[in-house]
């Protein structure tokens, strides 16, 4: 090794490498996950690499050569094998014999499934032709932040013959297909010897005989160019202008953004839920407070990765950082300022559409930012709001660069709307799979770490919705968090520790979940407890710790959350665990079942005030659910047992016996009937009580 690297890590492990070596697609996809753990050097499913290897054609016996390469829509950081396509290097190179030039750029890509090599590869990407092309074993094809840098800058391609005294070869901007892998062939004929070649306004090809050597190659000249850039950028001092707005302390920006974004949710969320990311970077705020953001934001981004993620340009929020968020015309400011967005994106897409363009898209902005605050970003899911919000982080870097070693140029509106609505993605789009029914929705559910709570939980996870867990048994509820975050993925779970009859616990753990997802949809009241008891033997402190938990909190959580749903304005539910014993009457249970019969009421009464915001109250009365319930440990089930005159182990089949089904209820029979009120069929109903006890008659409503 010899260049020391201080803007990218230099990752190969000799002692990892040597085990795989002499297999040169293992290889690959160790250089691939490499390359992909530093978003300075690639984003989330951004980049391609290649080897090209000899091996035996099955169908004449004889060696043919044969380019393993990341197949469609993979991310280097997380390639596996599996998600490369191997395909035959002599039919991809013939395809140059039937193409028909650049206006037929479309028709080539089907038939890069003819070449296929392995018949379980994954789908050929666009970039294929690009490294078929490249007579060389190893090819990275990167977006490195500094080399994108100054591919994007107004005299790049001088800078980069500068710079790499024509090591680097240049090719101009255009959309990749096969043409693109025509003109690197060309740059290569120009200028032989080359080590690389730089894409204006999108990133960088580089290559070499072996697997590492290629890693290498590709490490030296990006590091040469963040050298370059942050040379220049000393020597210029105030980037981006200087300040133009002083920032807030981080505290104060945290606060205004959770006062925020549920709003912002609310008038993004039109056409389809939206969850939200924030960020206050270090980079993100150079930038949101500098002289230049009005002038260079608009111009929207350069490499296509980065504007299929962000949009045309971003939304800059008019507002001051200490404007007063509970303003009443604060809102009407802001939908005006998101309408004039929507327009805009309106008149860019009928401005630049083509007669075979796809309909228009969802026009709300993807990223919105705040001066003195940060950045929102927002997405129909909290991965790819994350993602988008990474690929403006890497934006703001590429724009920093250029400005520092020259000026920044972006897309022309006509190239990027081409690339955003190019048949080839649009295709790509309707592949995905159907959403799940609670994708794009945030659950907050409370006494989530066991029985009840937790089988809500992960019936909600499941079903695609992002779910902060909350609980007063601080080991338990970690252990289900991290049992949750492992299976469901970290973007999608977050918990606090809170006790429902504490306000300011209740407080925090709201503004951590709209922090986190962008605010509220899904609110279920799930803590409780139980004490059976005779009657005389009830004590004041049982009574207050019953009514505590179970009636105020219910009542606490709810008002807590209810200030989220309407700064959204988009409805949404809540639901109330209560208990066949609010309706059924029975021995050593007046504290526990007068609190639960206070519940059920104080259930309809919210159902009545809130109707008119469009939030639903329902309620779900189980019975008997003894599996993993806290509630059943120790007193509560002597305490049953002795009312019913049984044991303790006796009482689970007791409790099947007396129902009309003669079933146990399970925790997981819960959260179906709570999936079944927040699944889209039931949107009309509130006020209502679902049974969850296998049928007691005593507790039927009617």
């Amino acid at each position: 090794m010899s260049m020391k690297f201080e803007y990218v890590h230099y990752l190969w492990d000799e002692k990892k490498s040597s085990s795989i070596e002499g297999d040169e697609v293992a290889l690959l996809v160790y250089r691939s996950n490499l390359l992909g753990a530093d978003l300075r050097i690639t984003n989330y499913g951004g980049g391609n690499t290649s080897c090209k290897v000899n091996a035996i054609d099955p169908l004449s016996g004889l060696p043919t050569d044969v380019m393993w390469i990341k197949g469609s829509g993979g991310d280097l950081g997380s390639l596996t094998r599996s998600g490369l396509s191997a395909l035959y290097l002599d039919r991809l190179c013939s395809l140059e014999r039937v193409y028909e030039g650049i206006t037929a750029e479309d028709k080539m890509v089907p038939l890069f499934n003819h070449c296929l090599f392995d018949l379980d590869s994954k789908a050929p990407s666009i970039d294929t032709p690009l490294h078929a092309f490249l007579p060389f074993k190893h090819i990275d094809h990167l977006h490195p932040d500094a080399a994108i840098a100054i591919a994007a800058a107004k005299d790049g391609k001088r800078i980069t013959q500068e710079l790499f005294k024509g090591t680097i070869g240049w090719v101009d901007w255009q959309r990749p297909g096969f043409d693109l892998g025509l003109q690197l062939r060309k740059c290569l004929v120009e200028s032989p010897g080359i080590r690389g070649i730089m894409l204006g306004s999108h990133g960088l090809f580089t290559w070499g005989d072996t697997s590492r050597a290629c890693y290498q190659n590709s490490l030296e000249v990006i590091e040469t160019c963040a050298q370059f850039i942050e040379s220049a950028s000393k020597t210029k001092g105030n980037v981006f202008g200087g300040v133009g707005i002083a920032a807030l302390n981080q505290e104060q920006r945290r606060e205004k953004a959770t006062q925020l974004v549920p709003i912002l949710r609310g008038l993004v969320s039109q056409a389809q839920p939206m969850l939200a990311h924030f960020s206050d970077d270090e980079r993100v705020m150079e930038f949101v407070c500098s002289n230049d953001l009005k002038r260079l934001a608009p111009m929207g981004t350069s490499c296509p990765d980065h504007f299929l993620r962000t949009k045309i340009r971003p939304l800059i929020l008019d507002l001051e950082p200490l404007a007063d968020l509970n303003d009443s015309s604060l809102r009407t400011r802001l939908h005006q300022q998101v309408e004039e967005y929507r327009k805009m994106y309106a008149s860019y897409y009928a401005d630049c559409r083509r007669a075979n363009s796809p309909s228009m898209r969802d026009a709300n902005p993807v990223v919105i930012l705040y001066p003195g605050i940060g950045m929102f970003t927002f997405a129909k899911d909290k991965t790819t709001a994350r993602i988008a919000s990474e690929f403006y982080i890497n934006a703001i870097n590429v724009m920093r660069g250029a400005e520092s070693i020259s000026s920044y140029t972006s897309l022309p509106p006509q190239e990027a709307f081409d690339i955003e609505y190019w048949l080839l993605e649009e295709a790509k789009l309707q592949r995905l799979p159907k959403p799940k029914p609670l994708t794009g929705k945030i659950a907050w559910i409370t006494g989530s770490a066991g029985g009840i709570g937790k089988a809500i939980a992960k019936k909600f996870l499941q079903e695609g919705a992002c779910v902060m867990l909350s609980d007063l048994d601080a080991d338990r509820l970690k252990k289900t968090y991290e049992e949750f975050s492992n299976q469901y993925g970290q973007d999608h779970v977050r918990f606090a520790e809170i006790d429902v009859t504490q306000s300011a616990k209740i407080e925090h753990a709201i503004s951590e979940l709209s922090l986190s997802f962008g605010g509220c949809d899904i609110v279920v009241n799930s803590a409780g407890l139980s004490i059976s008891k005779p009657i005389e033997e009830h004590t004041e402190y049982d009574w207050d710790l019953l009514y505590d938990v179970l009636v105020k909190g219910q009542f606490l959580v709810t008002r807590s959350a209810l200030a989220v749903l309407r700064k959204q304005s988009t409805g949404g539910d809540i639901i109330n665990i209560v208990s066949k014993n609010a309706l059924v009457s029975g021995p050593n249970n007046a504290g526990y079942g007068s609190a639960k019969a206070a519940q059920l009421h104080l259930s309809r009464l919210n159902a009545a005030e809130l109707g008119k915001d469009g939030i639903r109250v329902n309620t779900i009365n189980p019975d008997a659910v003894i599996a993993d319930s806290k509630i059943w440990e120790g007193d509560w089930a002597k305490g049953r047992a002795a009312a019913y005159g049984i044991s303790v182990e006796e009482l689970p089949s007791f409790y099947a016996k007396r129902t009309l089904l003669n079933q146990i209820i399970l925790p997981e029979d819960i959260a179906n009937a709570c999936f079944a009120l927040v699944g889209g069929l039931l949107s009309k109903s509130t006020g209502n009580t679902i049974n969850v006890d296998g049928g007691i008659s005593a507790a039927f409503l009617r």
